[in-house]
């Protein structure tokens, strides 16, 4: 069983920051890839920022330079430092992990989700 908790969605006008939090716990073996989609009303979920197993970031074209994703893996918690912050980035942000467990080789777990708000 794992768990995950987000904190740090809000509102903020245009060109303003945010930072985004997420935390795992239960039965963890081993934290693989963790990260951040995102979703907009009307549109799909899409990948926003991941910080992988192997230590490398992969960014969507249109946050790469203003988001980083970083993580603390002694506190099994992944980030994400939003910057220069436009309207098209308001969204639900949903966070997930991909960890082995006691009864998994492998799964994906998804947080609740924070809505961050970018307006005027």
């Amino acid at each position: 069983q794992v768990q995950l908790v987000e904190s740090g969605g809000g509102s903020v006008q245009p060109g303003g920051s945010l930072r985004l939090s997420c935390a795992a716990s239960g039965s963890i073996y081993r934290i693989y890839d963790m990260g951040w989609y995102r979703q907009a009303p009307g549109k799909q979920r899409e990948l926003v920022a991941l910080f992988t197993g192997g230590g490398g970031r992969i960014y969507d074209k249109s946050v790469e330079g203003r988001f980083t994703v970083s993580r603390d893996n002694a506190k099994n918690t992944v980030y994400l430092q939003m910057n220069s912050l436009k309207r098209e980035d308001t969204a639900v942000y949903y966070c997930i992990v991909k960890c082995s467990t006691d009864s998994a080789a492998m799964g994906d777990y998804w947080g609740q989700g924070t809505q961050v708000t970018v307006s005027s």
